[in-house]
């Protein structure tokens, strides 16, 4: 089976053909990151134009590099939420144009359970149930997947998502957006024992996440630090390696937490964070000790994309989802048993 999936919830314009469910065929994403770095963040009214203008070229990409025609095509599958309204309705509208024009079945997809199950094109070998992390600007939480459609919440954040901790800090720095790799590569090789910042909720037996007050003991610290003189770049690598640590500390153990709770052995990360090398690093240590495997996507499905959005699309529509042309989306996440 041949899907089509499309991607466009934030400022990622992406179209992807994936085969069977498992492979990528083609995975084009567009990013108008460039336009919205002059402004320290995401510009919906920006993000959307830049759907308008680049949806159709990414079509005919992802046609042209997966070496096929629409006519090949079984299956659209499209982003439904969360994310921003006016970015949301250029993939849906296309997605519903390409299923009626085509006459090919159109199912809908929740984009953070797309983050996780992106780790299914990652690791061929990975099964059910699993234990997934999703990590990114907007979300963090913590999920049981039993099924491509069966998902339980086990907990998620309170406050700041991770990645939006991230970028926030990155801005209390000075440094450029979007601010997640920023602090992991300054962070790299820095002593984060010099500033040691809290974890939040990982002494407590929730499974739930904070982490604004992370956010604003940096920001008091740098206060404080500013006042005696100006941050030189030494002391910004060491802020960033002791924030960094204390934000994946949390992250870890939860993560490890939840799945012995749950008697899940593998841990499946997906979303921005889930590039992040620390994170990456302490998870996988953890998780092993714990006799448990992490897995995380490649990369290039770190950051939003349409090929976890076809494979979701795919294995939802073989579980029997069917969805019709008024299909609405929606800008917060809205769990559901049949999501």
């Amino acid at each position: 089976m041949i899907t089509l999936g499309v991607e466009t919830s934030c400022d990622e314009t992406s179209v992807s053909i994936v085969k069977n469910g498992r492979q990528v065929l083609s995975n084009i994403v567009f990013s108008s990151l460039k336009e919205h770095k002059k402004y320290g963040g995401v510009v919906p009214e920006i993000a959307s134009r830049a759907h308008l203008e680049t949806i159709l070229p990414c079509l005919d990409l992802s046609l042209k590099k997966g070496r096929l025609s629409l006519k090949d095509i079984d299956l659209i599958a499209v982003t439904q939420g969360p994310g921003l309204m006016g970015s949301l309705l250029v993939g849906l509208s296309a997605a519903k144009a390409l299923a009626l024009g085509l006459r090919k079945p159109l199912v809908g997809v929740d984009h953070v359970i797309a983050h996780v199950y992106a780790g299914f094109l990652s690791d061929p070998h990975l099964t059910f149930p699993i234990l997934g992390l999703a990590v990114s600007g907007g979300h963090t939480m913590i999920l049981r997947m039993d099924s491509p459609s069966k998902v339980k919440i086990l907990g998620r954040t309170l406050d700041d998502a991770s990645g939006e901790a991230f970028d926030k800090v990155a801005k209390i720095l000075g440094l450029r957006y979007p601010g997640g790799p920023e602090v992991d590569r300054l962070a790299k090789g820095q002593d984060s024992a010099l500033f040691k910042f809290s974890r939040p909720f990982l002494s407590k037996d929730s499974l739930d996440f904070s982490f604004s007050g992370i956010k604003t003991a940096v920001f008091y610290k740098v206060e404080q630090l500013k006042k005696e003189k100006p941050l030189s770049l030494k002391v910004k690598k060491e802020i960033c390696s002791g924030f960094q640590e204390a934000v994946c500390d949390v992250l870890a153990e939860k993560s490890v937490r939840a799945a012995k709770m749950e008697q899940v052995r593998s841990i499946v990360v997906g979303g921005g964070v889930s590039a992040n090398s620390r994170l990456r690093y302490k998870l996988r240590r953890c998780a092993k000790a714990a006799s448990i495997r992490a897995v995380f996507p490649d990369f290039c499905l770190c950051q939003d994309n349409a090929a976890m959005i076809a494979a979701l699309g795919s294995a939802l529509y073989l579980e029997g989802r069917r969805d019709t042309l008024d299909l609405s989306s929606y800008s917060d996440f809205m769990y559901h048993p049949s999501v």
